[in-house]
């Protein structure tokens, strides 16, 4: 299967965390591949946002949502930020000292310009072959990890169409790539003697 999957073993999905975390450290990489897992936003709206939509440099706290206009829908989407993701992203904050309107994630070697979209991909796909020892996982994956969890641990299909802003639950449930996984536990479960 040569498109963009999920990344669906919590082992595995523990062992690309760990790529930026530990094995080669990188507070940059490691928040943005926390940011894309725990929001389901597409790497091209996560790219363009500001300190300032998730951090409150008066009361020096985080926001608990970030609220944006998705580049490709121009839906508006507002998406809670979760403990983990603002302790991580705290942690990246006090590395860089930044202003609200500096970009987050910015090139290593201009903080004024954020980073662009093909190295966001090569961020992915190292931690990838190194750790996954796979080619089949990009920017993208992160949200669809992000729904394929979500829906393995008791999530209404309702809600993610309305996450993904699909149209029915058969293209997201395509999009996730659990039709297969549903028609493999129907064979797997049948005991016809």
């Amino acid at each position: 299967m040569g498109t963009t999957q999920p990344i669906r073993e919590k082992e595995e999905l523990r062992k690309f965390l760990d790529y930026y975390q530990n094995l080669h450290p990188n507070l940059r990489n490691y928040a943005l591949v926390t940011f894309g897992l725990h929001t389901a936003l597409r790497i091209s709206d996560i790219l363009n946002l500001n300190w300032g939509d998730v951090y409150d440099f008066e009361r020096k706290c985080f926001h608990g949502h970030v609220s944006l206009k998705e580049g490709k829908t121009g839906k508006e989407n507002i998406v809670a930020l979760n403990c983990q993701l603002q302790k991580t992203l705290d942690r990246y904050r006090k590395s860089r000292n930044p202003k609200a309107s500096d970009y987050i994630f910015t090139k290593a070697t201009n903080y004024t310009k954020p980073l662009s979209r093909s190295q966001a991909f090569r961020i992915m796909k190292k931690a990838a072959e190194e750790t996954l020892h796979t080619s089949h996982v990009s920017c993208h994956s992160l949200r669809k990890t992000f729904g394929y969890h979500a829906w393995k641990q008791g999530v209404p299909p309702a809600l993610l169409m309305e996450i993904f802003n699909h149209s029915s639950y058969a293209v997201t449930k395509k999009y996730l790539g659990i039709a297969q996984d549903e028609r493999d536990s129907i064979f797997m479960g049948i005991d016809l003697l």
